[in-house]
């Protein structure tokens, strides 16, 4: 009997038709498993990726230069919203309320939305896994341009009313021969008592009129005119306020062309009405004020602007703004001073004029930006050779040492005053902003 069922069994066990029903049998279990885990595991990478722009687009929502001036709950309330709403599209998906931390370093803000979430497994029988946990965070950081009061002081004194180029100081040397040669614009109501030799008997201001020669007072008011325009288009741009206030000075304190406003084209107006100190005829101020030509006393308009000036916040949240003093000049003192490096007749001086004023205001955080307009060297011109040659190259650094750091600039003759002022006004910005 064995020995019949023998070949019959032998023949059975090396029969291999049935095998791949039975392999395929044993292998579709895991198969199912590992098709189903990489469909659950690819759903939740794209539901991480979605997540994870929702977190970039709430993050970066709360450090906008509009929210600069919010209160850091007013961000994550709006980091909040735009993460839910991205996050409640999503099918399949349930989340936790993202974390969000936002800190404020001066004009510095940073903001982190971190997130927790369980994306829905479509084989979770399979897996024995209701869903897949993922998570991410985001953080955006931003710096913000203060709010600044810019304070213009101008000097209007009768040296800044030198012609602007050479060629327009030639042309005034050359048709005041009867003067000696001179290049300055003078305005005076009296001009006659000063024998001055000009046609139809006219002030140097007029001569150069009739010349077409332009000034560097004149470059100085257009220059101060186009700084308001851009004022007004970068405050749009940083999301901003600047507010301007001009003012000129000479022989002593201040003169208000416009008060503090934010109103650019309101102050591009009233910076078209800069003109040159008037003086009644050489040596005399007004017909009762023998001034000896003191026309300009740079210690009373600073200490004018000091007391002016309130003390400056950080520009941002809330705080007062950060305050610039804008100062336009050629640096020569011209005052009644009895301790003085060169003394002139009686008791007028003429010098590089004291910083001391520059040291107490920069002291109260305010910066100070100055556009030295360079005092032209005038070997023609007697006076200039007796008294100002002897300093000459001392008034540009020490208009430098009055300026906080990295507000200096110099513009000298056919220089362009507006593209300086443009330059200046810009490092200001960029001060105000590092400085915090």
């Amino acid at each position: 009997m064995l020995t019949c069922l023998l070949p019959f069994a032998t023949r059975f066990f090396r029969n291999i038709r049935g095998n791949v029903a039975i392999i395929f049998a044993l292998s579709l279990i895991p198969v199912v498993f590992l098709a189903g885990m990489a469909l659950d595991f690819s759903s939740a990478i794209q539901k991480r990726a979605f997540l994870n722009a929702a977190a970039d687009a709430a993050a970066l929502a709360a450090v906008t230069p509009k929210m600069a001036s919010q209160a850091i709950a007013i961000a994550q309330g709006v980091a909040q919203n735009v993460f839910d709403g991205e996050a409640l599209t999503v099918q399949g998906l349930s989340y936790n309320a993202p974390q969000i931390n936002i800190v404020q370093n001066g004009l510095v803000r940073t903001a982190t939305v971190s997130y927790t979430a369980a994306s829905s497994n479509a084989f979770a029988g399979v897996l024995s896994m209701p869903s897949w946990p993922i998570s991410g965070s985001s953080t955006a950081t931003s710096s913000y341009s203060p709010n600044i009061n810019f304070y213009m002081l101008l000097d209007n004194s009768p040296s800044m009313d030198i012609a602007a180029t050479t060629a327009g100081i030639n042309t005034m040397v050359a048709n005041t021969k009867a003067q000696g040669g001179c290049a300055f614009a003078c305005h005076e109501s009296n001009p006659s008592a000063d024998n001055l030799g000009n046609p139809g008997g006219v002030d140097n201001y007029q001569l150069a009129i009739n010349l077409n020669v332009v000034t560097r007072i004149e470059n100085m008011a257009t220059a101060t005119q186009s700084l308001m325009t851009t004022a007004a288009t970068t405050a749009t741009a940083t999301n901003s306020t600047y507010q301007m206030a001009i003012y000129t000075f000479n022989s002593s304190g201040t003169n208000t062309i416009q008060t503090l406003t934010g109103n650019m084209t309101t102050a591009a107006a009233a910076a078209g009405t800069i003109n040159v100190l008037k003086v009644y005829d050489n040596n005399w101020l007004t017909k009762t004020n023998q001034n000896n030509d003191t026309d300009t006393n740079f210690e009373t308009a600073m200490s004018a602007m000091n007391t002016l000036m309130p003390n400056p916040g950080s520009g941002l949240l809330g705080n007062p703004p950060q305050e610039v003093l804008f100062l336009v000049t050629d640096g020569v003192d011209d005052e009644v001073n009895v301790s003085c490096s060169q003394q002139l007749s009686g008791t007028r001086c003429q010098q590089p004029f004291d910083t001391t004023w520059c040291t107490k205001i920069k002291a109260r955080g305010i910066f100070i930006a100055v556009l030295y307009t360079e005092y032209l060297p005038l070997p023609t011109n007697s006076l200039y050779n007796s008294w100002i040659a002897p300093f000459q190259n001392n008034i540009g650094p020490n208009m430098e040492s009055c300026a906080s750091p990295g507000l200096f600039f110099q513009v000298t003759t056919d220089g362009d005053i507006t593209a300086a002022m443009q330059t200046l006004f810009q490092e200001a910005i960029s001060s105000a902003r590092l400085s915090q």
